[in-house]
């Protein structure tokens, strides 16, 4: 995971499409685990996904990347990045309700 001296980010995506009962939340989790990412994944009310992802920016980039494709059945629209502040590294990646 981290080692000394090394610069974390902390990003907000937005995912809009077809991103809700296809099992995006489970892919996403499991990407963000692949590049040993800490955060949050859950479904908003408006029908889109917020990932909320901490890591080096490589890896958040790889993660942008995959976020645009989605995984099979999905549909993604549109991707809305938001950099945000760090205000602690989480050590995992959930789903949240």
């Amino acid at each position: 995971m981290s080692t000394e001296g090394e610069m974390w980010e902390d990003r907000a995506y937005r995912v809009c499409g077809c991103v809700q009962g296809v099992g995006f939340r489970w892919w996403a989790r499991g990407v963000a685990e692949e590049l040993a990412l800490g955060g949050t994944v859950r479904n908003l009310a408006d029908g889109s996904v917020e990932v909320r992802a901490t890591g080096d920016a490589a890896s958040l980039d790889r993660l942008e990347g995959m976020l645009r494709e989605g995984p099979r059945f999905s549909r993604v629209d549109r991707l809305e990045v938001i950099e945000v502040e760090v205000i602690a590294r989480p050590d995992e990646f959930r789903i949240e309700p």
